[in-house]
């Protein structure tokens, strides 16, 4: 009787190194993935508990300089309510003793037969109307307001001399800048 044999001849394969198998490899790869990932989740939890006690101890910080914040706060509104009304004393004082000086200077620099009937100051300028018997009044009274040397830019704005009245009197404007 023949015998055929239908199996694919055998040949001899490489032998594998000994003790080294592609499972062995894989699973010495993942048990070192899961070794690493474990360290890695291990770091970051720790690092997650450091900053909460952080957080926590910030937060407890917080709440202990509330009242110290508060009491800041309170303090440089206060500071800057009184700045506010020092430097309204001292605008009020200031303008007050510009006053005092301007009047004092006008009284001055008055020949005797001239009165002021209106005196305007406005950004500096100041504006003086009056009545006066005499042009040389009014031409003394300018002379004076600028041989003073507190009167700057003296101007004649106006002068009108009443026909109609007895005795005849002059009316005028002068425009000057008060300086002290």
């Amino acid at each position: 009787m023949i015998k055929i044999n239908l199996a694919p001849p055998i040949t001899k394969t490489r032998a594998a190194a000994p003790g080294l198998d592609l499972a062995m490899i894989s699973g010495a790869i993942a048990a070192l993935a899961v070794v690493l990932l474990g360290g890695y989740w291990w770091m970051l939890s720790g690092d997650v508990a450091s900053l909460r006690t952080e957080i926590d101890q910030n937060q407890k910080e917080l709440a202990r300089l509330q009242p110290v914040i508060a009491e800041g706060r309170k303090y440089r509104q206060e500071k800057e309510d009184l700045e506010r009304r020092v430097n309204a004393i001292e605008i009020v004082a200031r303008n007050q003793a510009r006053s005092t000086y301007l009047l004092d200077s006008l009284a001055d620099t008055l020949p005797p037969d001239l009165w002021l009937t209106k005196v305007e100051e406005k950004s500096q300028q100041l504006r003086l109307a009056g009545t006066s018997y005499t042009s040389v009044a009014l031409a003394d009274f300018m002379a004076n307001l600028k041989a003073s040397g507190k009167f700057k830019e003296v101007d004649l704005v106006e002068s009108r001399q009443d026909l109609s009245k007895t005795p005849r009197t002059i009316t005028f404007e002068v425009s000057c800048q008060f300086e002290i």
